[in-house]
């Protein structure tokens, strides 16, 4: 069927529409990037030269290398713990009715909506006036709120996809529940796993507002420490630290929706 003209048109004008918006979402991060490139050692746009030196100064300035340690150690107990936790809530939410079950999942998800900082103030009043020290638990439990909604959500839209008469034709054929869970359920539930485990991951390790109020000098996070050290610097090492930083992210994901495909367990895709 041939186009009229002003098809013709309104489909340029939506392709010119959709190539700003782009340009507008990444010009931030363009600029960044290519600030990071700066030979002057103030940061600034458009460079006056190019070098490499602040990324080689991002991975050797120490309280980088200690917050990045500490990132990785909190994001992996985090989203373990909120896969397991939100896989269990998941679970218990889709296939059963209970009284106070609307009440629960708005609880679940209120993170969604309550400021991260006002999560990082509660916690850091709750532990001091409990006594308690601001350790790595303090900080896992922190973002294990904050994450938790993400994997409840790629668990949950898992679960509403799988078809459970599998499961039933299993056990009346003699498996036992163990063996129906292992060679039925979670194979059919993995992609959702892996993906809010992923999501998670990449939110702890990103995440700042709250991490403020509950991290000290010796559990900082990566992004805390990029913090502090813009407070005493304006030399490009915060750019070249933040070009990694999405060329990293950029990567994972990439790789992640090549093998699991994350648009099916998001539900933007059809199965």
């Amino acid at each position: 069927m041939q186009r009229s003209r002003t098809d013709l048109w309104l489909l340029r004008a939506g392709q010119g529409l959709i190539a700003l918006i782009l340009l507008f979402i990444l010009l931030p991060a363009l600029v960044v990037a290519i600030a990071s490139f700066n030979a002057s050692s103030v940061l600034a746009f458009p460079p006056q030269g190019y070098s490499l030196r602040w990324f080689k100064n991002a991975f050797e300035y120490r309280d980088f290398q200690i917050g990045l340690w500490n990132g990785l150690i909190v994001t992996a107990w985090a989203s373990s713990l909120a896969t397991l936790v939100g896989t269990t809530l998941a679970i218990v939410i889709h296939r059963y009715e209970f009284k106070g079950k609307r009440l629960l999942e708005g609880l679940l998800l209120s993170p969604l909506f309550i400021p991260h900082f006002m999560v990082g103030l509660g916690l850091l009043m709750l532990v001091s006036q409990l006594s308690l020290s601001r350790g790595y638990a303090v900080v896992v439990f922190c973002h294990l709120l904050l994450v938790l909604p993400f994997v409840l959500r790629s668990v949950y839209v898992s679960i509403h996809n799988l078809d459970p008469r599998t499961e039933l034709v299993a056990a009346s054929l003699g498996a036992t529940p163990l063996r129906v869970v292992t060679t039925i359920t979670f194979p059919q539930l993995l992609p959702g796993l892996a993906g809010g485990w992923l999501f998670a991951a990449i939110l702890s390790f990103n995440e700042f507002t709250a991490s403020l109020f509950v991290t000290t000098q010796s559990t900082q996070t990566l992004p805390v420490a990029m913090y502090n050290y813009v407070r005493e610097y304006a030399d490009p090492t915060l750019a070249a630290v933040s070009v990694v930083y999405i060329v990293t992210t950029a990567m994972i994901m990439i790789v992640a929706n090549r093998y699991l495909g994350l648009g099916k367990v998001l539900s933007v895709e059809s199965r």
